[in-house]
């Protein structure tokens, strides 16, 4: 199987998903204009540079659309021979991000690396690590994901070892989303789902002892139930959110026109930018926003049910996830739906590991979609392109 993917990928390897490229660049454009128009008047007033974060949003930009190139033009299955090295390089940076000698604490949690002027953030790429990894791991099991002790058990531990270690940054969030993204791929495996439940039904009075247990993240609960419960401060940065969404109403008030950008919103260039597009462009604005998040989605899911093995599918499933979950949570957060977490939105938030790992992560799916079969070759929607032959429908149904 190996040799024949990549001897078609030999023959598409120079073809590009235009979609997922026209995607990509439309997300990449709105984000830099909203993060000059969200950022311009504190960054002149921090660094005496109004463009100070849009020019550093650039190198990460090229640095990242190389990275794009190179993971288009990496053949997918280099990933799989190379996924203990990729695994250990990953839980190497989580370890060292905890050392205080080494790792770069901001705001009271340690989860950054210095490279000379630069920060990154080795929880980001862990996602792409841990995708990697138990994409690999479920296509090699292949009919054996339904049993407990081969399916499930094993990814069960090296999430855990990478979740325990994003929590010890810390970094509840994260770990959250690292905990749904291992769900939803081992329910799309296959693997049974009375499994996922009953962890389910155990993680969650874990998270609850979590943030009981925790001042800061309780008040940001209690401010999620009842915005008007603490205005000044916990509620601060929710309801300045919907007095943004709600003042920009259907068309915005106008680019560069936003009010709670002016020090009312903290760190609006980051997880809340999207609040900045609502009342700067209004309804519409978000929706062009969500829309394309939405295409990028159905993009994913079309290349991994066409994907001409197992791991292909699993890792076009999963490198879609990790931008349409992290895409729903942020908007979800910014609209009062969710409580107040830091979750940049992909794309369009500023933040340099972001980006390179969503550029990354379109990369490799662009990489799939290069050879993926053609509608005739699967056995059509209701029978998703994982299945290498007829007889594994029967094991999804058993």
């Amino acid at each position: 199987m190996v040799n024949s993917t990549m001897a078609h990928l030999r023959e598409h390897k120079n073809s590009y998903d235009l979609v997922l490229l026209f995607v990509t660049f439309a997300l990449m454009g709105i984000g830099l204009v909203m993060l000059y128009s969200s950022s311009s008047i504190m960054a002149q007033q921090r660094f005496g540079d109004s463009m100070y974060f849009v020019k550093r949003q650039i190198l990460f930009s090229l640095i990242g659309l190389a990275v794009l190139i190179v993971s288009k033009n990496l053949p997918y299955v280099v990933y799989r021979r190379l996924v203990y090295v990729i695994l250990g390089v990953s839980l190497l940076s989580l370890l060292l991000v905890l050392l205080p000698q080494v790792g770069h604490r901001v705001g009271g949690a340690r989860r950054w690396l210095r490279l000379g002027p630069l920060s990154v953030q080795p929880a980001e790429f862990a996602k792409l690590t841990l995708i990697i990894y138990i994409s690999y791991s479920l296509a090699k099991k292949k009919d054996r994901v339904r049993e407990f002790s081969v399916g499930y058990l094993p990814h069960l531990l090296i999430s855990a070892v990478f979740i325990g270690l994003v929590l010890m940054q810390p970094d509840l969030g994260t770990a959250v989303t690292f905990a749904a993204l291992v769900f939803l791929l081992l329910f799309v495996a296959g693997v049974r789902l009375r499994f996922l439940l009953a962890t389910g039904l155990v993680l969650i009075p874990l998270l609850a002892l979590a943030i009981a247990q925790s001042s800061y993240r309780l008040e940001r609960l209690l401010a999620f139930i009842n915005p008007w419960r603490d205005p000044s401060d916990t509620s601060f940065q929710l309801l300045h959110s919907l007095f943004a969404l709600g003042s920009g109403g259907p068309l915005g008030v106008g680019l560069g026109s936003g009010q709670q950008k002016l020090f009312y919103l903290p760190e609006p260039h980051t997880d809340f930018i999207l609040a900045v597009i609502g009342e700067e462009t209004g309804m519409v604005g978000i929706a062009i926003v969500l829309l394309l998040y939405g295409l990028l989605i159905y993009k994913g899911v079309k290349i991994a049910l066409r994907a001409p093995d197992r791991y292909g599918t699993y890792l076009a499933f999963g490198l879609t996830l990790v931008i349409g979950l992290q895409a729903f949570i942020n908007s979800a957060v910014v609209m009062g739906l969710l409580p107040t977490k830091g979750l940049p939105l992909p794309f369009i938030s500023y933040g340099g590991s972001s980006l390179l790992t969503n550029l990354a992560a379109m990369g490799i799916l662009m990489n799939i979609s290069s050879y993926a079969r053609s509608q005739a070759q699967t056995f059509g929607f209701q029978s998703p392109g994982w299945l290498d032959n007829a007889p594994h429908d029967e094991a999804r149904t058993r």
